[in-house]
């Protein structure tokens, strides 16, 4: 059998001169005899129409920087390239001497899609980030300091939103996927926590408001994700670094990770030659499920549809926390107050008399007494069972709003805390913790409980982050939230096995922490100026979900539209996208715009050609 064969189309070849050549059927990449750095190419085929003469190279840098707290890596010498042929991919390694590690090395796996690359490292010590991708030289002269890889992209995508008026990014800019985020400047990423860890460019220029999916495949997209197992993913987040005319990657460990003996990074794979982001999103969860990073759903109770789901969970939603922000808007009150029996009463009563009588109804912040002990507000809701118990007798689901990593009611001993004792979050790691966030949703979804259908969960972006935070076990950042909610998906199964959990989480490893993404919030209205064009951004978000997550239903969302003009254009297309989600009954909070007998009829057809549809969206791309 020939090389080539045993390779699947991949060849490697050392030359004369010590470099080592690699052609796949969609690159090549070779790497330089003094094993620093990488020169990789998409071919002809990958790059599509775009002709092969006008590409620059990516220039990859091999030795990685993997820091410890208070001990940067520095790079002293890095030996030749050495290749390794008894694999099923060609598998080029590198070693070099570190200031920070008895043992380092660099795996170049050269598979059909790209290179797929992990660091290795054997000492001692807590780990403050990893930079793939880059390498930090002390080696004099001009080889010194931080040289990140250079590009020749000029577009970037991220498959975590940004500025809702934004589709794509200038590949100057930097971009961050992660568990954590909030409403201030610089950490607006919210939206997905996390999204799957891949970014994609291309060295065409696009307008940042550029629909990426219309993009002509000719362009040729690059892929560069990373991939782990999720319990290994013990990083906050993971951050696109650029600087003149290159990048590189960096994974928060936050001091949280602690190595004793040896280390391996998370996978990274660089590959071309894909038509559109979503694409090669589908071939970045291909990847991790090849490797067995991604989650596998079992069937769900006995579930109706195609994919297993009870068929209840696709109906058509009504969530109120519209409602109560338009009523907030009326009264002066605020928003939260206004989750009470009486006022979604009035709420669907109003639906209802409009020929609207949604499926699913979700009550929203804040139902109970206290974020962290999920505990109904008699003042709010006298009767919560009861009117849970009319809602069913009516033919109707009810799902509670949750809000993640609560400490309200919470024992502080039982949460992340600061050095001088404040609680932060709970701690999912913490057994006393765990059995609280168990016995309360069982609580609230058993029978003999609230006897509620499921959870809308909120604010996973206030997933913990910093180093002199104190937990109780090993997890941290993203491996800590898919702790916590495998827990409250594991205590909502047990009470119900048909309860419905909707998140926005999706990253392809918390499938099975989660039955439906939400697409979240239209608008950061934080910002100065926070009015955007919402459909185009609705289906970025719907295409990345329904790219990585492809068994998920998603949750379309309704809140906040910018005006009402808007709200209806987004409710032409919302039975394309996913569950036809409605926040409003009468009026608009954010502009006080009434809804007129139009609208309604709208809303009516909108959920008809839903359930014609057999309640399966469109794919969002298409």
């Amino acid at each position: 059998m020939s090389r080539e064969q045993e390779y699947a189309g991949v060849r490697a070849v050392r030359t004369e001169g010590g470099a080592v050549e690699v052609t796949a059927p969609g690159y090549r990449l070779t790497v330089d005899a003094d094993g620093v750095s990488a020169r990789m190419f998409a071919t002809a085929t990958a790059w599509a129409r775009g002709p092969a003469s006008v590409q620059q190279p990516l220039v990859l840098q091999l030795p990685g920087v993997i820091d410890q707290m208070g001990l940067p890596d520095e790079t002293l010498s890095v030996s030749p390239p050495r290749l390794e042929t008894d694999g099923p991919y060609p598998r080029i390694t590198v070693t070099r001497r570190s200031t920070a590690w008895r043992h380092a090395l660099t795996s170049v796996v050269c598979t059909r899609e790209g290179p797929e690359l992990c660091w290795e490292v054997a000492g001692q010590g807590e780990l403050a980030s990893v930079q793939p991708l880059a390498v930090r030289a002390a080696l004099g002269g001009r080889g010194g300091g931080l040289r990140p890889s250079g590009h020749a992209w000029r577009t970037l995508f991220s498959p975590n939103p940004g500025p809702p008026r934004r589709l794509t990014r200038g590949a100057g800019e930097s971009a961050v996927i992660g568990a954590w985020g909030d409403a201030r400047p610089g950490r607006g990423h919210w939206f997905f926590t996390p999204a799957p860890l891949c970014f994609a460019l291309t060295q065409e220029p696009l307008p940042d408001d550029a629909d990426p999916a219309a993009h002509p495949a000719g362009s040729g997209w690059w892929t560069v994700g990373v991939g782990a197992p999720v319990e290994e993913s013990t990083f906050t987040g993971l951050t696109y670094v650029p600087s003149d005319d290159a990048f590189h990657l960096s994974l928060d460990y936050e001091g949280h990770t602690r190595v004793d003996g040896s280390f391996t990074t998370p996978s990274v794979l660089v590959s071309p030659g894909h038509p559109d982001p979503y694409e090669g999103l589908r071939h970045h969860r291909d990847w991790l499920a090849g490797h067995g990073w991604t989650a596998s759903r079992g069937d769900a109770a006995n579930g109706k549809d195609g994919l297993g789901r009870p068929s209840w969970w696709s109906e058509p939603m009504f969530c109120g926390w519209g409602a109560q922000s338009a009523r907030a808007r009326d009264t002066g009150r605020a928003a939260p107050d206004l989750s009470t029996s009486e006022e979604y009463d009035a709420h669907l009563t109003h639906l209802d008399a409009h020929g609207l009588t949604p499926g699913t109804v979700v009550i929203d912040d804040k139902w109970q007494r206290a974020y962290g002990s999920w505990e109904a507000d008699t003042a709010k809701w006298p009767d919560l069972r009861g009117w849970i118990a009319r809602r069913h007798d009516a033919g109707q689901k009810v799902l509670l709003w949750w809000r993640a990593w609560a400490t309200e009611g919470v024992p502080d001993e039982w949460c992340v805390r600061t050095p001088d004792g404040r609680p932060v979050a709970l701690d999912p790691d913490h057994p006393e913790a765990r059995e609280l966030l168990a016995d309360n949703i069982l609580r609230m979804l058993s029978p003999g409980g609230l006897d509620a259908d499921g959870l809308k969960i909120d604010f996973t972006a206030d997933t913990p982050s910093g180093a002199s935070l104190t937990s109780r076990g090993p997890n941290w950042g993203i491996a800590l939230l898919h702790r916590q909610l495998a827990v409250i998906h594991g205590a909502a199964k047990q009470a119900k096995p048909d309860a419905l959990v909707v998140t926005h989480t999706p990253h392809p490893a918390f499938a099975d922490v989660t039955d439906m993404i939400r697409l979240n919030d239209m608008l950061r209205l934080d910002d100065p100026d926070p009015y955007a064009p919402i459909v185009p951004q609705m289906r970025l978000r719907a295409a990345v979900a329904g790219a990585a997550c492809p068994d998920l239903l998603l949750d379309t969302d309704d809140w906040c539209a910018p005006d009402r003009e808007q709200w209806r254009e987004y409710w032409a297309v919302k039975h394309q996208l996913g569950v036809p989600a409605l926040y409003v009954v009468s009026h608009l909070d954010r502009t006080g715009e009434s809804l007129e007998e139009s609208d309604y009829a709208a809303l009516r057809e909108s959920w008809a050609q839903w359930r014609r549809a057999g309640r399966k969206p469109a794919r969002a791309d298409g």
